[in-house]
């Protein structure tokens, strides 16, 4: 393992969103920050940085992480995909645009996170149930929402994608 100082700005080059990105960071700062601050992604967002609530939600090499407990440096030669990545060309995403339809989203916050962490949910679970829904949304913490809407969208993308008809969430 390479040792790291504390206060060396160290390059840090990784694919964001399909593109190859290279900036600086110090050992310590956060991927969040980094994605943010340095390469110019503002879509990650931090609420709680302690990993609880789910706003800073990535993906990394396909998995959803949490932002603000991953160090940059860690980063290096991996993929990141952030909400900006869900985009359809300049056009939004089918789960975006779920999210749209259902009135998925309140203050926008704390959205990005929950993306991402449905767009990783439905590539590793293409039929979900309503059950299956909520319970991957538990690592969720949003103050704006009551999840039904949210529910709904990735329910019918998962429909869709499968060429199938929606489940109607329970309220």
């Amino acid at each position: 393992m390479t040792r790291i100082s504390a206060s060396t700005p160290y390059r840090v080059r990784l694919i964001l969103n399909g593109r190859e990105r290279v900036g600086q960071a110090e050992s310590r700062m956060l991927l969040s920050d980094f994605i943010r601050h340095e390469l110019g992604a503002t879509g990650t967002h931090l609420g709680c940085e302690h990993g609880v609530c789910g706003a800073c939600t990535v993906r990394v090499d396909g998995v959803a992480s949490r932002a603000c407990l991953m160090l940059a440096v860690q980063a290096e030669g991996r993929r990141i995909d952030t909400v900006e990545g869900l985009c359809d060309g300049n056009a939004l995403g089918d789960l975006q645009a779920a999210f749209k339809r259902h009135h998925a989203l309140q203050c926008g916050f704390c959205t990005a996170g929950i993306l991402n962490s449905c767009a990783e949910f439905l590539d590793k679970t293409p039929e979900p149930s309503e059950l299956d829904v909520r319970d991957m949304l538990s690592g969720h913490l949003c103050r704006c929402t009551g999840y039904t809407g949210i529910v709904a969208a990735v329910l019918e993308v998962a429909a869709q994608r499968r060429g199938a008809q929606p489940e109607t969430p329970h309220v």
